[in-house]
């Protein structure tokens, strides 16, 4: 089939595809699909019947992707796609797979013809006006829609004039609504779905990057409990119903949009969803220079909070209108940065995203706190010291940065009350950012105030329920605080959102030690360890255990291989002094924790607590190690 014209639209069963609109519909009723989905599934469309190879789909769609990134976006795209035309792999009626080579489109396909006219700039809908898709739909494509012939203004014309009264009609009705009006004021709690990316060509991480920063806005308002980043991204391009998805993550109200750009133009929608009626509240479109995303961003949240009639602190009112301009390239390298960070296994690829952005843009200190975050997982207290020192100094309002701070001082500082400041002062900054209710439950259960590290963990749930390491730390300080039962209830409820948590089975594993249910604790520390848990810690665990079952060949097995993460991996001493706790061989225990202190392991801390040195105790070794490195008494 030849490439298909933009007046084409094209159909196979019941469903239709419009290039020129980027819309897939069923029975002429529109179903949400991403642009890449799409796209790929346009291709295919050009070539009925033809194997479309691997090669040519990443030709054109991820030409700058590795092999790597590349494989999972295309079977990312195919099953999104196959999910929107309820296809299946195994029994096809569309795409059908054609093992190490690609896929093919085996059903028929009609090519309708449309009428075509003059590209014209289409005027923006006003923003009050639109219906569910009036956002996420139809502002967002604006820029590339062909409007209709010359007879069709004559109707346009006539259509915009209804519409300006209507418009009017809509300012008055808010203005004086009447007295039966439902209130918006009961909405307390929100949810930003992930934008979707209307600007094709692998620019999901500008997409996702925009959600990140309407969260962080809505965030700070107080009044709000909005869901954080985590719990939102698994709903990306799902076709959830809204009052299911409201239900799930026990919010009033949801916020979707779109994000398109257009090389350094950038145009935001946003549409406020009320979630029990699914019933439309209100839709914006915004459009600016990509230098002034952020602005664009804080007036997208300043106008939610003026719909759900939210009042704001003077300091929120600031927060919200203050908007420094940003170096496009910085800005855009930061939310790559940010993208590859939030997948926790990208690190590298993050921290070279972030140091370009900081290249760029030396005064821009959001790219400050990410490599913060990065150096702190990498126990480089110095790096990270002196990223997060740089980031207050060019933003003292920064709560990321307060909260890494906080974690700094008292996991290598020890400095208790410095570190209980700064998570305070990150909260009052961002009430609703969960990683600071998150690493502020554990430095609270550290210094033994158990109630309100069990209440911060609670609230970090709330925020973001569908993080499996936001629920595996409930569980730790429920086991901590001695309610096994409900730690292990609370791990298998993380368990089944996420199967596949390393740290989750890590934590179950620790409750089942406690109740010395050892052969379950074994299953855990191993599938944690498969999963990709922590190679140190989880040895040190399960050597632990295996030494206290009398297991002693397996328990030699993990200390040897443990010394051959040693030195690369500080932590390994650590892990060791555990296992040789387990066996009872106290000098070469004390002599391991001697060399986890020689190289500051931040963990160390906790070994005034941790029940593996229970044998410990007694010995003025072990009580000088503890006074030495600052744990908390």
């Amino acid at each position: 089939m030849e490439r298909l014209r933009h007046t084409s639209v094209l159909r196979f069963g019941s469903y239709e595809v419009d290039p020129q609109s980027g819309e897939l519909r069923k029975g002429g009723i529109r179903i949400r699909v991403q642009q890449q989905p799409l796209k790929l599934l346009e291709i295919l469309l050009e070539h009925p019947r033809e194997v479309v190879t691997r090669e040519e789909l990443r030709a054109r769609m991820w030409p700058h992707e590795s092999f790597g990134d590349f494989d999972q976006a295309v079977n990312v795209a195919i099953a999104k796609l196959r999910v929107a035309l309820c296809d299946s792999a195994d029994n096809p009626r569309f795409i059908e797979t054609i093992p190490r080579r690609g896929y093919r489109f085996i059903a028929e396909v009609d090519v309708l013809q449309q009428d075509s006219g003059r590209p014209e700039p289409a005027q923006e809908p006003p923003a009050a006006a639109g219906g569910r898709d009036s956002a996420a739909g139809v502002a967002g494509r604006a820029m590339f829609r062909r409007l209709p012939g010359p007879l069709s203004w004559k109707i346009i014309g006539f259509s915009v004039v209804l519409l300006a009264i209507f418009v009017v009609a809509i300012i008055r009705w808010r203005s004086h609504p009447p007295a039966n009006a439902s209130p918006i004021s009961a909405i307390r709690s929100l949810a930003v779905l992930p934008l979707e990316n209307l600007s094709g060509d692998a620019q999901d991480y500008f997409a996702d990057g925009m959600t990140d920063e309407l969260i962080t806005n809505l965030a700070q308002i107080s009044a709000l409990r909005v869901i954080s980043r985590t719990s939102v991204m698994p709903y990306k391009g799902a076709r959830k119903p809204l009052p299911l998805v409201a239900r799930e993550l026990n919010v009033d109200a949801i916020v979707e949009g779109t994000v398109l750009r257009s090389g350094d133009q950038v145009r935001i929608t946003a549409q406020l969803i009320q979630a029990s009626a699914d019933k439309h509240l209100w839709a914006a479109s915004y459009q600016g220079d990509l230098r002034n995303t952020l602005s664009l961003q804080k007036q997208v949240a300043s106008a939610i909070a003026d719909q759900i009639r939210v009042e704001l602190t003077p300091q929120e009112q600031a927060v919200l209108k203050n908007a420094k301009a940003v170096d496009p390239e910085a800005y855009e390298d930061y939310l790559k940065g940010r993208f590859f960070f939030n997948k926790r296994n990208s690190n590298e690829k993050a921290q070279s995203y972030f140091q370009q952005a900081i290249e760029k843009d030396p005064s821009y200190p959001p790219p400050y706190t990410g490599l913060a975050d990065i150096y702190q997982l990498s126990d480089n207290p110095r790096l990270a010291r002196e990223s997060v020192q740089k980031a207050l100094k060019l933003d003292s309002q920064l709560a990321e940065a307060h909260n890494s701070l906080a974690e700094l001082l008292y996991r290598f500082d020890r400095d208790w009350v410095g570190a209980e400041r700064e998570f305070k002062r990150a909260l009052e900054l961002n009430p609703n950012y969960a990683p600071a209710h998150h690493w502020y439950s554990m430095y609270l259960a550290f210094v033994g105030r158990k109630q309100q590290a069990l209440a911060e963990a609670q609230r970090a749930c709330e925020l973001d329920p569908l993080s499996p390491v936001v629920g595996a730390n409930l569980a730790k300080i429920l086991q901590e605080d001695g309610q096994y039962d409900k730690a292990i209830d609370q791990a298998k409820k993380t368990l089944e959102l996420e199967p596949y948590s390393a740290v989750t089975h890590a934590v179950l594993g620790v409750v089942y030690e406690d109740k010395k249910m050892y052969g379950n604790a074994i299953t855990e520390y191993r599938t944690a360890l498969q999963l990709g848990g922590s190679p140190g810690e989880l040895r040190g665990l399960l050597g632990y255990v295996y030494a206290v079952t009398g297991d002693l060949r397996n328990a030699e097995k993990m200390s040897r291989e443990l010394k051959q993460l040693w030195p690369g991996y500080a932590r390994a001493a650590l892990d060791l002094a555990v296992i040789y706790s387990g066996l009872g061989q106290k000098d070469q225990a004390l002599y391991w924790l001697g060399k986890a202190s020689e190289k500051e392991v931040g963990d160390l801390i906790l070994v005034g607590q941790d029940p593996h040195f229970a044998a410990l105790r007694s010995d003025q070794r072990f009580q000088a190690l503890v006074k030495r490195v600052g744990a908390p008494q």
